[in-house]
């Protein structure tokens, strides 16, 4: 498995949009990095919302997609200038206003992070709002290499990022682009 095929490959530079992450290659090969409790588990404690991997069952997989796939289209909307779609928006507003993960400081200075999954998604839930809320949201980006369909905050100097992550989209993206230039060569 390639790390861009790695459910804990956290490049977006938000949570929320690692998140939407989880579904890979939407228009093509839709690989849904998430699509069981253990692999929700695994991706919210990978995340590092919470220390340990929460209980997650089949219903709290169908509160997160629906949360995800909402994130995914108000994304969408804000790259393209559309209006907020009001359903979406009822969703991750409903979801950002529960409880979110519990933390302490431990005696050695690390941060605990306590909680379910319901905490867990509910702090997806209001990185959501909060990105698409800020006047920063206009450096939202999907991946400019073909088949990429991962979105990214471009926090780069001129908002000139193409990819979402160079090791590996830019060097794949390079890399084709090498190899066509000199096949027209041959």
């Amino acid at each position: 498995m390639s790390s861009f095929d790695d459910p804990h490959f956290f490049v977006s530079g938000n949570l929320a949009l690692n998140f939407i992450g989880t579904l890979i290659g939407r228009r093509d090969e839709r690989r849904d990095m998430v699509r069981t409790p253990a692999a929700l588990a695994d991706w919210i404690r990978a995340s590092g919302l919470l220390d340990s991997a929460p209980e997650c069952d089949d219903a709290t997989v169908r509160a997160a997609v629906e949360l995800r796939e909402a994130a995914y289209r108000l994304a969408r909307a804000v790259m393209s200038g559309e209006a907020l779609v009001d359903a979406d928006r009822r969703r991750i507003n409903t979801v950002a206003r529960g409880p979110i993960p519990d933390t302490a400081l431990r005696p050695d200075g690390t941060v605990q992070r306590t909680g379910d999954a319901a905490r867990a998604l509910a702090a997806v839930a209001r990185s959501a709002v909060e990105l698409f809320g800020d006047p920063e949201r206009g450096r939202i980006k999907e991946c400019g290499r073909e088949g990429c369909t991962r979105l990214y905050l471009d926090t780069s100097r001129g908002a000139a990022r193409r990819w979402c992550d160079m090791a590996v989209c830019g060097n794949r993206a390079k890399s084709a682009a090498f190899r066509a230039r000199h096949a027209e060569l041959s």
